[in-house]
């Protein structure tokens, strides 16, 4: 079986192309585009929504010359609504054209999939960060369960909110990581509630301490800090639900002292640790064809009853696949 993934929930358009042959996944395709603000700028849907219909009909048209697929699957959310409607638009004229069922896919559940997928393991844990989600999740009784996540932003806003105040090019991440190395520790706030976590107030305090802080020290301790917070309530989500298995995925699942921390808590509790690699940890079409086949049975024709889901949480997907 064949399958198309179209991703469209923020600033990238993805198309991944995928053969399953007894549930064996090989990628034909993985083409993306991702919108980039202007400098000091955060993503503006309706430019981003401009960006994906420029690129979307370039990207699907290479992929078609690859293979014909006999399934198409799209992320319906959860996202930005403008962007989410490009990607269901898009599908729809494809699923129109070649009468192909379709199956709406869960952007969140997508990403954990794939992370499943390529660790091999059975029951693991979960770290899943990114611009607009940071979630401890783990399968219980039929779901994916949140067992912890941020109260205010994700940690690649945050990322990307900081960048942004001290004139470092979007993505944030990267750079950060990069000036991190050459740089010392400041105290922040550490804000974890519970299982939870909050990343504004360190925000704020990173902000007002711009110009008068060496940008190294701040990229350092903004990492050291949060990152922590992020291993402290993923290792108490791990003891609870007696996980011997960690997954770091997600566009920030990039940052390599991120995977230091997670392995080293994970060596500690004598548990696995897979991070999922970098082409397919941030958002791209392969991980929604992949959990699109997944949820093959459910997929239909009636192209009018397609829609998008802004706020789509993972732990309200009823998992019937395993």
């Amino acid at each position: 079986m064949i399958i198309l993934g179209i991703e469209s929930t923020a600033h990238t358009f993805g198309i991944g192309l995928i053969e399953v042959k007894n549930d064996q996944l090989k990628i034909l395709a993985n083409f993306k585009d991702m919108y980039k603000p202007p400098s000091g700028w955060g993503i503006d849907p309706r430019k981003a929504q401009e960006h994906h219909f420029q690129i979307s009909d370039e990207l699907i048209k290479k992929s078609l010359e690859i293979a014909k697929p006999d399934l198409i699957t799209y992320s319906a959310g959860p996202g930005l609504p403008p962007c989410l409607k490009v990607g269901l638009q898009k599908t729809k004229e494809l699923a129109e054209k070649s009468n192909l069922p379709v199956i709406e896919v869960n952007h969140c559940i997508a990403h954990l999939e794939i992370g499943a997928k390529l660790s091999n393991f059975k029951d693991p844990a979960m770290l899943y960060v990114s611009g607009g989600n940071t979630q401890v999740i783990a399968f219980e009784s039929g779901k994916y369960r949140v067992f912890g996540e941020t109260q205010d932003i994700g940690i690649g806003n945050l990322l990307d909110a900081f960048g942004r105040k001290a004139n470092l090019d979007f993505p944030a991440g990267p750079k950060i990581e990069a000036l991190a190395k050459e740089g010392k520790y400041i105290p922040l706030p550490y804000s974890v509630k519970g299982m939870d976590v909050n990343f504004s107030g360190i925000k704020t305090k990173l902000e007002k301490m711009i110009g008068k802080e060496k940008i190294e020290d701040l990229c350092y301790s903004l990492q050291e800090t949060c990152f922590a917070m992020l291993v402290e309530i993923t290792e108490r989500a791990m003891a609870h639900c007696q996980k011997k298995e960690l997954i770091l995925t997600g566009g920030v699942a990039a940052n390599k002292r991120l995977q230091e921390m997670c392995e080293i808590m994970c060596k500690e509790r004598e548990a696995k640790f897979f991070p999922v690699p970098l082409d397919l940890a941030g958002d791209q079409g392969v991980m929604i064809a992949w959990a699109g086949y997944l949820n093959r049975e459910r997929a239909h024709q009636n192209y009018d009853f397609l829609d998008i889901y802004p706020r789509w949480r993972t732990d309200e997907v009823n998992i019937n696949y395993r």
